[in-house]
Order: structure tokens, then sequence, then C-alpha cells
């Protein structure tokens, strides 16, 4: 039978592996601070749910996809969750410069059996990539993450943004600099918050 996560049905499997997921976030963050204290009680609604909404709006096929400042693993370790079964041949690159929360990152992609590396380095440090897909999760600003994200990504990829109720402040703010064509989504979690769907990036003359 499908089990339903963020209004859409998924496997069994891949059902089971979120909640594995989770479980193991829970365990973690007793030792480090993988998510926020106060969400640990509610991490289904707030980080897995929050973070499974994004797979929708990925391109059908994709061969590569970088989660940037993967930290718990929201969405880059969901993300992963969902391709191993719906895009099996797909490698998910994750960059996240705490070094424990690397070791994280590396225990829970071995132990789902996930087709993620895991690289502990800043972002701007790591060599450019051409990725089909970039994403990052409560990271920085929509101007600091726009040359961030473009360093690693093909020239007709596609970022996927979460954002929260700043959102049309930082957009404003990032065309001021950049060039990018832009589709916005309502989250499912935040009535507040919507996902940015961004292609074609470029530095404004």
């Amino acid at each position: 039978m499908p089990n339903e996560v963020a209004g859409e049905d998924v496997s069994r499997e891949t059902f089971d592996d979120l909640i594995k997921f989770s479980d193991l976030v829970r365990k973690w963050t007793t030792k480090i601070n993988l998510i926020a204290p106060s969400t640990i009680d509610d991490i289904w609604s707030r980080h897995v749910v929050d973070s499974s909404q994004l797979f929708r709006y990925a391109p059908n096929q994709f061969n590569h996809w970088v989660d940037i400042g993967s930290g718990g693993g929201f969405p880059g370790i969901v993300m992963a969750i969902y391709a191993k079964e719906q895009q099996p041949a797909a490698k998910f690159t994750l960059i996240e410069s705490d070094q424990r929360k690397a070791t994280f990152l590396r225990t829970a992609s071995r132990e789902l059996s996930l087709n993620v590396s895991v690289v502990a380095a800043r972002i701007e440090d790591v060599p450019y990539g051409a990725a089909d897909i970039v994403s990052a999760r409560a990271l920085a600003t929509l101007s600091t993450l726009l040359p961030l994200a473009n360093q690693h990504l093909a020239p007709d990829g596609t970022c996927l943004f979460h954002k929260g109720k700043r959102v049309d402040e930082e957009i404003e703010e990032a065309r001021k600099n950049w060039l990018f064509d832009l589709e916005e989504h309502p989250s499912f979690t935040d009535p507040a918050a919507r996902l940015l769907v961004i292609q074609r990036i470029s530095r404004a003359e």
C-alpha cells in the first residue's frame, strides 16, 4: 500500500527509508546539532515532509544532484532516498564543511544504501561541477546562494531552493545583480514559505 508524504503517494520502501533516516537524525542530534532541539519532536513535518516536497519539482531525468550546505541531510539525503527508487542511476554529492555533520551524512548514506558522496569542505572551495540539479535549504539569502550554486550547475541545470517568509525581498535584491528564470511554488508545510525553481543564471550587466 502506498503512503502519503507531502500530499503525494510514495512506495513502502521510500516511506520506510524516510522513517529510518528520521530515527538516525534523532539519535545523532543528541551528540551533534543536526537540527534545532526544539524541532526534534516534530521532525517528520518540520524536516522530512518539508524536504520531500522538493522532489516533485526536479526534472524527470537527471544524472547528478548537488546539495550545498547539507547540514543534517535536509533535503540532500531525503532527495537521495526518493531517487533510490525513481532515479536509481543518479548520483548525489552533498557538500558540508562541518566534519561531524559530514560523518553523519556518510553514515546515513551507508546505512540507507544511497548513491551519495559527501564532500567535507566549504562550498566555494569545491571544484566546479556540472550538476543537473543544485539544491539548498535554510542556507543563505538568494543573493548569496546564486553564485555558490551557479559554480556547480550545468548550463541547462536547475536550482531548487526552499525559501521562507522573506522570499519576495530576497528575489528583489537578487535581481539587482543576477538574471535568472524563476518559478515559484507554495510550500506544503508553511503558507509563508515558497519553493523556487531557478534556471539560466547569469550576472546582470
